[in-house]
């Protein structure tokens, strides 16, 4: 097939054009190429084959010039970092998404399937078990519960059990959530009407090698890796108890293609995560261990307003299709470190991140 990648020079669309690749067909790349993820340009890693255009998902004009003689897309591009510039989430996940149905409805092309990248984020706080034994979905913690330095989310008769989270109740509580939801709104709902299969993928947190050094918030398979790298101790926010759900980048891959082939994933979303939860201090001592580093991490009382107290996938769905993550998150960080090493990686990336989090008023302090 003739497939397009939008997003595919990052990192996500950068290892699923060379497993389409290896796999017979024929890849176009569309990508704006911005910063920060793309300081220097075309990055040296785009797969081998993959034709690049250079454009914006928000620009009508340049998706009608990638779609020309497409027979199915992979829509990866996305503005994720959690910052205060709103409207750009929308601009680029909601209309971005909006565009790709408009040229294909207008031109008649003969999508044979979309499979956009949607997030975790949709959930929130997910999904708890209340001491009554009742489901409950919280919402996101006060400011001036975080500033007591209570971190847990507690209901009426006490602490809440938190479990993996299925797909049934979407509560997206930031920007980037919100923008995630509606796009997937705009692609399920456009998909149906317009005779467009379309799959949505609700990734967990993906690490792997080639993840942007330079985002601002994301990535602890980022963050912790550079810490560690220039023998650094990490700075760990609230209490480092908190549950993550990670998933290797060649699992999500895996993930990517499996939903193409079949036809019985069409207009559904899934859950792609790692199968397990992992809390932010184990997964950080893991990360000293592959690095070969003491494990003495900075707690400070610092959180970051709008983090999840504790999120994880529930990934049955996707297993029902055949899929199963097969690598833990140990792997995602030793294939990290591998190519972090080739890299000419800075350590003031540390310090442009917090200051940058800082600045925006993300990262606040408890009194506790």
């Amino acid at each position: 097939m003739n497939i397009l990648i939008t997003g595919g020079a990052g990192f996500i669309g950068g290892h699923t054009a060379e497993a389409l690749i290896a796999a017979g067909n024929t890849v176009r790349v569309m990508d704006n190429l911005s910063e920060p993820v793309h300081r220097n340009g075309k990055p040296s890693y785009l797969a081998p084959g993959a034709e690049l255009i250079i454009g914006d998902v928000r620009n009508k004009a340049d998706w009608e010039k990638a779609l020309d003689g497409i027979d199915a897309v992979y829509h990866l591009a996305a503005y994720q970092d959690y910052l205060t510039d709103f409207s750009t989430f929308f601009h680029v996940n909601t209309v971005g998404t909006s565009l790709l149905y408009e040229v294909a409805v207008e031109k008649k092309l003969p999508l044979k399937k979309v499979v956009v990248a949607s997030s975790q984020a949709v959930y929130g706080e997910g999904k708890y078990l209340d001491a009554s034994g009742k489901y409950v979905y919280p919402a996101i913690r006060p400011r001036s519960q975080l500033e007591s330095g209570n971190w847990d989310i507690t209901g009426q008769g006490g602490p809440m059990q938190p479990l993996f989270t299925d797909q049934a109740v979407v509560n997206p509580q930031n920007q980037y959530a919100v923008s995630k939801y509606t796009q997937e709104l705009v692609a399920l709902n456009l998909g149906r009407r317009y005779d467009i299969p379309t799959v949505c993928m609700r990734y967990s947190i993906v690490q792997g090698p080639r993840q942007s050094l330079y985002n601002a918030y994301s990535g602890a398979c980022r963050i912790f890796s550079l810490c560690f790298h220039y023998s650094r101790q990490p700075l760990i926010y609230e209490d480092g108890l908190q549950f993550r759900d990670f998933v290797n980048v060649e699992d999500a891959v895996r993930a990517n293609l499996l939903v193409m082939a079949k036809h019985e994933a069409d207009y559904r979303c899934f859950n792609v995560g790692g199968g397990r939860q992992y809390t932010v201090l184990e997964f950080a001592r893991i990360a000293a261990d592959v690095y070969g580093q003491p494990f003495e991490p900075v707690m400070t009382g610092e959180f970051r307003f709008g983090d999840t107290r504790h999120i994880s996938s529930d990934i049955e769905e996707l297993r029902q299709l055949g899929w199963e993550p097969r690598n833990d998150a140990r792997y995602s960080l030793e294939k990290y470190k591998e190519w972090l090493q080739s890299q000419d990686a800075s350590e003031e990336i540390l310090e442009y991140a917090y200051k940058r989090m800082r600045e925006t008023n993300v990262i606040g302090s408890s009194r506790k």
